[in-house]
């Protein structure tokens, strides 16, 4: 694994997304300490892979361009929305800096747009396409993700602005969250089919396939804040009864991936003896056990399931865990080879 910026990958803001939703877990959850120590490390992140980001345009300009152009890279760059959002929608939740949640809902919104038409648009007109099973990962469901972070952060956003503008926020998490949603059901479907009627090795397996679950538990946590935003905006109540059938529906699809995901990499890492190691798109795989934690949690809030209380913690746990290990694989691949253990 190199980490030259040359080859940077495109996905690393999944380490801001991943940082980010553990860290408002654990203040859900009580754990304010680590919230508020995962919110100062996620500030540092996104800093400096912003400087990297920005580096590598600078003086890799064509592989830059190349990449967001490429069906396997090129939706990594969604992480960059997403992580944005997620560290919004952190100090909405975790601070008294209203102002720079706003800044980072803004900036958000404005990638997601750039992103979104010309990485699609470039797909749709380019000549040379790979085929089906060759060009398309769980990678590319971080535009669902990036989609839904802005539906979540909007919501947040909506509870301290005054009217209209309280209604004209909610109305974008609403359209947002329907977008991301049928977004979803699109690219779900092809994704479903390159799984069971084409070869599948270890290799294939990346750990962007967790994001098939993620994908929905950030759906879940956007319907149910929007589900509590039912005083503040009454259009919303008009369509209460959708907002909670398909939150559980969303929340019901992510639970089912949780056991296959899991069988999965049993297959590749234990079967197939897959080697383990760093590589930055394992982030890709913590954020959606912590998003899981969030969003279950949230949606017992807003409907009352206290039966399921107990699995945000387990889940949380299980995330902080991934995260630790995760971190650990990114400063020890940052050793020179020759001091590695």
């Amino acid at each position: 694994m190199t980490h030259n910026l040359e080859s940077l990958s495109p996905a690393y803001f999944g380490m801001v997304m991943a940082t980010g939703i553990i860290s408002i877990t654990a203040h859900l959850l009580g754990f304010d300490g680590i919230a508020k120590g995962l919110f100062y490390l996620n500030l540092a992140f996104y800093v400096l892979l912003w400087a990297a980001t920005v580096a590598r345009f600078w003086l890799y300009r064509q592989e830059f361009l190349l990449d967001i152009i490429d069906h396997l890279r090129g939706p990594g760059f969604f992480t960059l929305p997403a992580g944005s959002s997620v560290l919004g929608s952190q100090f909405i939740i975790l601070t008294d800096y209203i102002t720079l949640g706003r800044a980072l809902w803004v900036l958000a919104i404005l990638l997601w747009l750039a992103l979104t038409y010309t990485i699609f648009t470039a797909f749709t007109v380019k000549e040379e396409k790979p085929s089906l099973d060759k060009g398309i990962t769980g990678g590319w469901l971080l535009a669902v993700v990036a989609t839904q972070s802005i539906a979540v952060l909007s919501a947040l956003i909506a509870l301290d602005m005054p009217q209209p503008y309280k209604l004209g926020v909610n109305f974008l998490a609403l359209s947002m969250w329907l977008w991301g949603g049928m977004l979803y059901i699109w690219m779900m479907s092809l994704i479903f089919y390159r799984y069971t009627f084409f070869r599948f090795s270890p290799g294939d397996l990346a750990p962007p396939y967790w994001i098939n679950m993620g994908a929905m538990a950030i759906s879940t946590l956007a319907g149910s804040l929007l589900i509590m935003n039912v005083k503040d905006a009454p259009f919303l109540d008009s369509l209460l009864p959708f907002l909670k059938g398909f939150s559980v529906f969303y929340w019901a699809t992510g639970t089912w991936w949780i056991p296959m995901l899991f069988i999965l990499g049993i297959w590749r890492h234990v079967y197939k003896r897959f080697p383990l190691e760093y590589d930055p798109l394992y982030w890709g795989a913590v954020f959606p056990l912590g998003m899981y934690a969030a969003c279950t949690h949230e949606m017992a809030k807003a409907l009352g399931f206290h039966f399921l209380d107990f699995l945000p913690v387990s889940f949380f746990y299980l995330a902080l865990v991934a995260w630790t290990v995760t971190f650990i694989g990114l400063l020890r691949s940052l050793r020179p080879a020759k001091l590695r253990g």
